[in-house]
């Protein structure tokens, strides 16, 4: 039987950790898969961390990044550098992961190559094609192209059923964050660089912040916030790893430089930040991959939205959702670094986003849709 020649595409550093487990399973059978690694580079540096990290060569890198790219430059580069690359390599059936302008992009470009496309990380949804900006639509314009989808979730399927999905195209394989997660964090991992000026026997609160619609004001309350919780818990210390936005840095600057005890460096590579949340005692984030990958490590995780496409770990405690108020954001930190009955509720509630075999599914399901097995692969529960 002719070999499946499977690319999987990607241009961030959220999707390289969650495409790597993908990429890594699908060289364990060589038999029945080609597999080929294309990448756009829409973050460039922050790509190559996780790409070396895994041992990952691409074989074909698009190096799309420029400085002040807006979302029309890596859209339309992407499209039209995907169109060289499926033209030249002529894939039969193109992985793509989750919701960045890169998903959009290769899965649309796929479409005008007519070639079969997988969804990675399928099915979250807000309902606001807004919040996220522009992830919601992404991964809704994605799913209307996507041939093959797998969902992370129970909850997930049932968004895509709902939109009328075809539940023999859908996959429920539990998220491959999670595969990536346990072959990263080591209980005797050793921090070094910034990190090694942390002071672990004060309790660790972990902060990234990084959303467009959280920008200015919204940011400016969060942060607010951190200060009161530094100055009124002494047995806190806060580390943020400030995203590289301009307009992000501006504001930290302002409300947080000159703080004891608040310690602000650079984005950390995935390996660091993973151990990183293993050691904190709470986390408060705006990013959609910490909600899946604390509550694994059980970790209490306050989100910084208004919404989520990831409501499962709320439903199951180990996630709250509070916005960006400044008087919320410290009231709900307040409540857990308080309230040991609280916390522990939240740390021992059981994570719903997988088992660290998704990446196993997932190829499994591809073998089973190009006749390699006969059994449709048996599906994670949460």
């Amino acid at each position: 039987m002719k070999k499946v020649k499977v690319m999987s595409v990607f241009g961030t550093r959220p999707e390289a950790i969650k495409m790597a487990p993908v990429v890594l399973e699908l060289y364990k059978y060589p038999d029945a898969i080609e597999p080929l690694v294309a990448v756009t580079a829409q973050h460039r540096e922050m790509l190559d961390q996780v790409l070396n990290l895994f041992n990952i060569r691409p074989n074909f890198d698009l190096n799309i990044m420029s400085e002040g790219q807006t979302l029309f430059d890596i859209t339309s580069r992407a499209l039209l550098g995907l169109d060289k690359v499926f033209s030249s390599a002529t894939p039969d059936v193109v992985l793509v992961h989750g919701d960045t302008t890169t998903t959009f992009a290769g899965a649309l470009a796929a479409y005008y190559h007519q070639i079969e496309v997988g969804h990675v990380e399928a099915g979250l949804r807000t309902q606001n094609k807004f919040s996220p900006y522009p992830e919601e639509m992404n991964r809704r314009l994605t799913g209307s192209l996507a041939d093959l989808n797998f969902a992370p979730t129970s909850t997930a399927k049932e968004n895509l059923l709902r939109e009328g999905v075809d539940s023999e195209k859908i996959f429920v394989t539990g998220n491959t964050v999670i595969d990536a997660l346990y072959q990263i964090v080591r209980a005797d991992f050793e921090f070094t660089d910034a990190l090694s000026r942390i002071d672990f026997s004060k309790r660790i609160v972990l902060v990234t912040t990084h959303r467009r619609e959280n920008l200015g004001e919204p940011m400016r309350q969060v942060y607010k916030a951190l200060k009161a919780i530094v100055e009124d818990f002494s047995d806190v210390e806060i580390i943020f790893p400030v995203h590289k936005n301009p307009k992000v840095r501006e504001v930290v600057k302002e409300e947080l430089g000159d703080l004891e005890r608040v310690i602000l460096i650079d984005p950390l590579d995935y390996e660091p930040f993973a151990n990183l949340m293993n050691r904190a005692t709470l986390i408060l984030t705006d990013s959609g991959g910490v909600q899946e990958e604390a509550p694994a490590l059980g970790k209490p995780v306050l989100v910084l939205r208004d919404t989520t496409e990831r409501p499962e770990a709320v439903d199951a405690g180990t996630v709250k959702l509070i916005g960006t108020n400044q008087d919320k954001v410290y009231g709900a930190a307040k409540i857990l670094l308080s309230d040991s009955a609280q916390y522990r509720k939240m740390a021992e509630a059981r994570s719903p986003y997988g088992d660290g075999h998704a990446a196993e599914r997932i190829v499994k399901a591809l073998l089973w849709r190009h006749k390699f097995l006969s059994n449709r692969p048996d599906e994670f529960t949460n």
